[in-house]
């Protein structure tokens, strides 16, 4: 059984105007996202800005999203680390909390090799005892984790259930279907190719876009799963303005500065990151008002 299908939002975290994370504001964001059929929360990823937390705030921010949700749907906590004791430990700690799965990014910066990430994630696994999500995305970390990685981990390592592919390499995420035979769940990390990875035998999305239009990116899905190929594939062109605005800065710049603009109030991001550039929040507004969640 897959954790879930469909579409996971990459969930913002809110911060109060000193940077504190604003559990106010992400409990009534995650309501939203059930209210609104996300099919899965994932806690702590990229998106909601886990580079600055410390562990214990990481783990304070993954088990309130736990307890708020209370099972009504999955949720997924990004654990991954370049340290491999800090993943697994942050990972057994998320499972303790009751987390439906992790999302274990490869290790940045280190640059591991093949084998090294292969005994990086079979550690994390047999330790948290979790269903976990290899993540791929080496425009970030600078570390690509190989098909041949990919099929020998879901194979021989229990826990290891799915990936999410974010390389943007459609011939890379061909070559892992067809090495694990299918037999592994696999979810787009970029919104703009949600539809061709359901091409290729996928299951969802792990998105940013559904932090401001979730109905739209579930629908999208469940439209291709169920076998209204046609009307998905329109969904997903009708949304890539968006999604390219979306990313006309490093994420989650853009989707923060897009849910403020909405109204929702998820507050500043803390550094390294900084606030939009005008001109570029002049991009972000034309494709939302386009797009039809700006007035």
């Amino acid at each position: 059984m897959a954790i879930f299908k469909g579409a996971g939002v990459a969930i913002v975290t809110p911060m109060k105007e000193n940077l504190e994370v604003n559990y106010d504001k992400l409990d009534e964001i995650l309501e939203e996202q059930i209210a609104e059929q996300t099919d899965s929360i994932i806690i702590c990823g990229t998106t909601g800005e886990s580079a600055t937390m410390s562990e214990q705030e990481h783990l304070d921010v993954i088990k309130f999203a736990i307890e708020r949700v209370n099972h009504r749907i999955p949720v997924i906590a990004g654990t991954g680390s370049n340290c491999t004791a800090t993943a697994v430990q942050l990972s057994k700690e998320a499972a303790e909390a009751g987390a439906d799965g992790i999302l274990l990014v490869t290790p940045y910066y280190n640059k591991a090799t093949q084998n090294g990430l292969a005994a990086h994630y079979t550690k994390i696994a047999e330790e948290a005892k979790v269903p976990a999500i290899l993540y791929n995305v080496p425009s970030r970390t600078g570390c690509a984790i190989a098909p041949e990685t990919v099929a020998k981990l879901v194979k021989d390592v229990e826990y290891i259930v799915g990936i999410k592919e974010a390389s943007g390499d459609i011939g890379n995420v061909a070559k892992i279907m067809h090495l694990c035979d299918g037999k592994v769940d696999l979810y787009s990390g970029n919104d703009d190719q949600v539809v061709p990875l359901l091409s290729l035998g996928g299951i969802g999305v792990i998105s940013v876009l559904s932090n401001v239009a979730p109905k739209y990116v579930h629908d999208m899905v469940y439209e291709y799963l169920e076998g209204d190929r046609e009307k998905s594939c329109k969904m997903q062109l009708d949304a890539l303005p968006l999604c390219s605005a979306l990313f006309c800065e490093v994420n989650p710049i853009p989707v923060k500065a897009a849910m403020n603009l909405m109204g929702k109030e998820v507050g500043p991001l803390r550094a390294p990151l900084t606030e939009i550039e005008p001109q570029h929040e002049e991009i972000l507004k034309k494709a939302m008002k386009e797009f039809g969640i700006l007035a």
